[in-house]
């Protein structure tokens, strides 16, 4: 399920980004009032959407069925959501924005897809801080393949680089995307009504929240510069709402599926996965090219050589990622006298643990694991463990395959 959700967000995102292209190449050549307008009109069409999914059908929403089975139904904002949606929408329309600009610069999906997947170093730099889960070397290599190849991938088969661009993707757009992937995941793990939050909820809240920052955003920028930027968002949401409505209903569906995986892997992991967009962006660049939308691209074999070593690459390195994930449960024993709570604390703070659990039975903890390097990682958490004077006995057992209610 998780590859599939990656994969599908992948698909739908590289053929949204032709409409982009169209859009933003024909129709609206301004990046902030085409990022305006996709929150603008993107608010009826995710709210409509979210409605429909409300639907009950045979004691189940639609939703439920075919997008979220977490979803229920279109709820209110709880106050505990308020501050991660806030920080989301803050990177949605940094990113949103940055993306835009970037089409108008570039125009070609199959060049600006690519750069946006520097994101993962951002997200793994996150990850070595706060999470208890440190990247070990095969991570590390794998996002360095395959962030290697999706500079490579990015160089445009028309040979053109354009470095206004370069500073627009590592400075506006992955900045943001990071905000917005780091916020939505944990808005993903809140519980609500003790059940794990739901994709659409936290897709129509964050397109109104982005909504509103991106309009103070531009507002603001319209004031130093004495630009006009807001009122041409306003007017392109009004003369092009049913192809603007066409991209939110693709971002739509792409972030649903996006969120649904950050609820089951790392960021960085689904990241990485999600950036097989770059190979499906390829035909879309290849079809609105004939169309005569975007510039005709050059046959030098040399740069095609180049992006497709660029996109082997890169799938090599999401194929090291999905393979080189390792999980584990502890069985263990207490010896009696030692507080539960404080042993239960130490098993938590090992780094690879994902989940203590005190049963009543034959063992007092469960603790699963997750690790991508076996024998190293087996080590230090054997290691570990063997040091807490609670422990009397444990045996580890490796997971061959496992299915888990999502």
């Amino acid at each position: 399920m998780f590859y599939v959700l990656a994969f599908s967000s992948a698909i739908i995102a590289a053929v949204n980004s032709g409409v982009d292209a169209t859009v933003s190449k024909l129709f609206i050549p301004n990046g902030w009032a085409l990022g305006f307008a996709t929150f603008a009109v993107g608010i009826p069409v995710t709210l409509l959407l979210s409605l429909m999914f409300s639907i009950p059908l045979k004691g189940r929403s639609v939703g439920s069925r075919f997008a979220d089975p977490s979803f229920k139904r279109l709820r209110l904002l709880r106050r505990e959501e308020v501050f991660p949606q806030t920080m989301a929408a803050f990177g949605n329309a940094l990113y949103t924005v940055g993306y835009f600009a970037l089409f108008v610069l570039i125009e070609d999906p199959s060049v600006v897809l690519p750069f946006t997947q520097v994101v993962i170093l951002y997200l793994v730099a996150i990850e070595s801080i706060n999470d208890k889960d440190m990247p070990t070397l095969s991570e590390i290599q794998s996002i360095l393949i395959v962030t290697f190849g999706a500079i490579l991938g990015s160089i445009s088969l028309s040979g053109s680089l354009n470095f206004e661009s370069l500073l627009i993707v590592f400075f506006v757009i992955n900045p943001g995307w990071v905000l917005l992937t780091v916020y939505q995941r944990k808005l993903k793990w809140i519980k609500i009504d003790d059940q794990y939050n739901d994709s659409i909820n936290i897709r129509f809240w964050n397109v109104l929240f982005s909504c509103v920052l991106t309009t103070v955003l531009i507002f603001g920028y319209d004031l130093m510069t004495g630009s006009n930027h807001l009122a041409a968002g306003v007017s392109a949401s009004v003369n092009q709402f049913w192809w603007i409505a066409l991209i939110s209903t693709g971002a739509f569906f792409a972030f649903v599926f996006y969120i649904r995986a950050l609820g089951i892997g790392k960021a960085s992991v689904v990241q990485a996965v999600r950036s097989s967009t770059i190979m499906f962006s390829i035909p879309v660049s290849i079809v609105i090219a004939y169309l005569g939308i975007i510039d005709p691209f050059s046959t030098d074999p040399v740069l095609l050589i180049i992006k497709v070593i660029g996109i082997i690459i890169m799938m090599m390195g999401i194929l090291s990622f999905a393979l080189n994930l390792v999980k584990a449960y502890i069985f263990i024993h207490v010896k009696p006298g030692y507080p539960l709570e404080e042993t239960m604390q130490k098993l938590w703070n090992i780094r690879g643990v994902s989940r203590v659990t005190a049963t009543a039975g034959k063992y007092d903890f469960i603790v699963k694991i997750r690790i991508r390097a076996l024998v190293k990682g087996y080590e230090k958490i054997i290691r570990k463990v063997e040091g807490i004077d609670a422990i009397e006995s444990f045996k580890w057992e490796s997971v061959l395959k496992e299915w888990e209610d999502i």
